[in-house]
């Protein structure tokens, strides 16, 4: 078997073991659902206790005080990596979805992957990370190409292509593009080679900046992810989600979806508005607050 082939047969490997589709028959369990709801539009709501004051603590009158915990080790004795996996992707949520487009050094394989181990780390410059499982010797498509090109494009995925989007999770071996099987559009980015999704409201063109692999606790020399930081280079906006200053991008507009535990995505429809606090403006001119201000101990 070859080096290619192998490496695919150990992602079908894993995904099995993950064991991530609940349902044996998903179509069946899917037609017994409410239809999609073409009607929800974004809104805004009051926050859940309008009228909370500083030191009021949770919203729900203690009752969340009451339930006891229980505590794991991620390293316990017979205790599988994977189920570190679908614990931390059930609990670390809702996540944004990174659409990432790559394309081989020599230009002849692309790629189109959808990351939930990905997030925005800072804005001057704009760093973007994106976590791969697996080490640079069994590197997926995109960690291939984005190491040997050191460029990609990040695309947000919203509710219009969310189909398509998902289909490019497919384990398909090295060379056959998700683009195809996705039926997404691409489009010419300025900076970077690889191609935007043209269906994205959103996108960033961007180069690598730095990569570095970890290697398994519980398997000592296993090399089990890669963290890749990124660089945007240039934003794109559909021109009916942008305002006149090109700073703010409208939810209703992007309707991004989020990834949950399992095959589980969500929808954004809802939000809330909390003005961050002045610390002059909250406690200095609050006499209840300033009592507020020795730090509070576990148990005391």
């Amino acid at each position: 078997m070859s080096t290619t082939s192998s490496s695919v047969q150990d992602r079908m490997d894993a995904e099995k073991a993950i064991q991530r589709n609940p349902h044996p028959d998903f179509k069946k369990v899917e037609s017994s659902r409410e239809p999609w709801d073409k009607s929800l539009q974004w809104n805004l709501k009051q926050t859940l206790e309008p009228d909370w004051q500083y030191g009021d603590g949770g919203n729900d009158g203690g009752a969340s005080l009451e339930k006891n915990h229980v505590e794991i080790d991620p390293y316990e004795e017979g205790r599988p990596a994977t189920y570190n996996y679908k614990l931390l992707i059930s609990g670390i949520v809702p996540r944004p979805v990174g659409f990432v487009s790559t394309r081989s050094k020599d230009g002849s394989s692309t790629n189109l992957a959808p990351f939930s181990y990905f997030q925005m780390i800072n804005h001057d410059p704009p760093l973007f990370i994106l976590g791969y499982a697996g080490g640079f010797d069994n590197a997926k498509d995109s960690l291939k190409n984005l190491s040997e090109s050191e460029e990609c494009v990040v695309n947000i995925i919203s509710e219009h292509f969310i189909e398509a989007a998902n289909a490019c999770a497919i384990n398909a071996p090295y060379g056959e593009s998700e683009w195809a099987f996705s039926g997404l559009t691409p489009a010419a980015c300025t900076t970077v080679k690889a191609s935007r999704v043209k269906e994205a409201v959103f996108s960033v063109e961007a180069k690598l900046e730095s990569t570095r692999e970890f290697e398994s606790k519980g398997t000592p020399g296993k090399k089990t992810g890669v963290l890749a930081i990124v660089e945007g280079t240039r934003f794109w906006v559909r021109e009916d989600a942008i305002n006149e200053e090109k700073n703010i991008i409208d939810p209703a507009v992007l309707r991004p979806m989020s990834r949950l535990g399992g095959i589980t995505y969500g929808r954004l429809t809802e939000g809330l508005e909390l003005p961050r606090p002045d610390y002059n403006e909250a406690v200095g001119q609050n006499s209840e607050a300033k009592k507020l201000v020795k730090p509070k101990i576990d148990g005391q």
